[in-house]
């Protein structure tokens, strides 16, 4: 099977905020912005760390139920990331502008992210986690996140599970369970989050792989290959930290 377009990144793209990402994967576009951490009000104040809010912005109309779902997830993971004990009485304010998403191949327009879609999910960490190394604001570690699906009918008779990464709208359509699972860059299991029906060998296979795209490191580029059964998927722990790098690059290129 062949791997979708490699993930592309820009860091600080918005000059008025303390950091900027735009992350672009598997149909999806968005741009976030981090301002902080700066003097939260006082009915919000924590005396011992900081308060990360996050603000997740739909591509049209208002955001409603199915943002703040997203937002309650988010906020859990990037407080595990996030040093917010260095930073009492602060806030750190992450906003995520959703500017694209894949379009739906039984209806032949923009796919409109329902309440339990979780698709948009490693779209909207990954440029989180950009925007706040652009920030320069202090992480325990980076993470890389990733969507698998296990397909209704499976590919073969092997008996070992199908497993597919980054599927499209109409592969999430026809999938009989979704799975969102993150990892922090020391290879610690940040986030896991699951719709549909599925087994224990099934979780353990889509856990086995997501690891693989999210944590294991390719000496080649940043697509890397996967068992026969499963998909191709980018190493995602290696394009995070050449996005990085760049950066730095070229902050120092005057030098």
């Amino acid at each position: 099977m062949t791997a979708p377009q490699p993930p592309l990144a820009a860091l600080s793209p918005l000059p008025k905020a303390d950091g900027s990402a735009t992350y672009s994967y598997a149909g999806y576009t968005v741009t976030a912005s981090v301002n902080g951490p700066i003097e939260a009000q006082r009915r919000d104040e924590n005396p011992y760390e900081a308060l990360v809010d996050v603000v997740v912005r739909p591509a049209s109309g208002v955001g409603g139920t199915r943002e703040r779902h997203l937002e309650s997830l988010l906020q859990q993971s990037l407080r595990q990331l996030i040093l917010i004990k260095d930073f009492p009485r602060c806030l750190i304010q992450v906003v995520l502008q959703i500017t694209a998403s894949p379009a739906n191949e039984y209806v032949n327009t923009k796919l409109v992210q329902a309440g339990t879609d979780l698709s948009i999910l490693p779209a909207l960490l990954q440029a989180a986690v950009l925007a706040l190394l652009s920030g320069a604001v202090p992480l325990r570690s980076t993470a890389t996140c990733v969507v698998a699906a296990v397909p209704a009918e499976p590919a073969h008779d092997s008996g070992k599970p199908t497993v597919l990464v980054d599927p499209s709208p109409r592969q999430v359509d026809l999938s009989r369970s979704v799975h969102v699972l993150a990892f922090t860059s020391h290879n610690e299991l940040l986030l896991a989050e699951s719709e549909g029906d599925f087994s224990m060998d099934e979780w353990d296979c889509v856990f086995e792989t997501a690891h693989a795209v999210c944590c294991t490191q390719s000496t080649q580029g940043i697509d890397m290959v996967l068992d026969d059964d499963q998909q191709q998927g980018p190493d995602l722990h290696r394009f995070v930290r050449s996005i990085a790098e760049a950066k730095v690059a070229a902050d120092l290129h005057w030098k």
